[in-house]
């Protein structure tokens, strides 16, 4: 059970990003205010430290989460989904008039058996 999707119109953004920048990671930071908002960035552009959360890929983007903010988010289905507006954050899709959001379920007591481990801190390179 992936504990992390997006929407056909999180996936159209994602496509265009990157074909602008190449190669795409998201961070949720769990910060206030935009920082709560999962964060789009180019490929080593954000640093992953040793207690944020790999949750998986969307997209072919692995998506990262503050261990802090993972305490409070572990036990829900993340969907990952855009929205017209403007966010105050350094994330790229900013500059096209939209910005990302998540969605979010409880996990049922089955899926929760089932779920796609996740990995704390930097992936190796193999």
């Amino acid at each position: 059970m992936n504990r992390i999707d997006l929407t056909p119109a999180a996936a159209e953004v994602i496509d265009k990003l990157r074909k602008q920048h190449g190669p795409l990671m998201f961070h949720q930071s769990g910060g206030c205010c935009d920082g709560s908002s999962p964060m789009c960035y180019a490929v080593g552009d954000f640093i992953i430290g040793s207690s944020d959360v790999w949750l998986g890929q969307i997209d072919g983007c692995d998506f990262w989460m503050s261990g802090d903010q993972f305490e409070y988010w572990q036990h829900t289905h993340l969907t990952i989904d855009v929205t017209p507006g403007r966010g105050a954050s350094f994330s790229l899709e900013i500059p096209l008039g939209v910005r990302f959001l998540i969605r979010s379920r409880l996990f049922e007591p089955d899926e929760m058996e089932n779920l796609t481990p996740v990995h704390v801190g930097p992936l190796e390179e193999v």
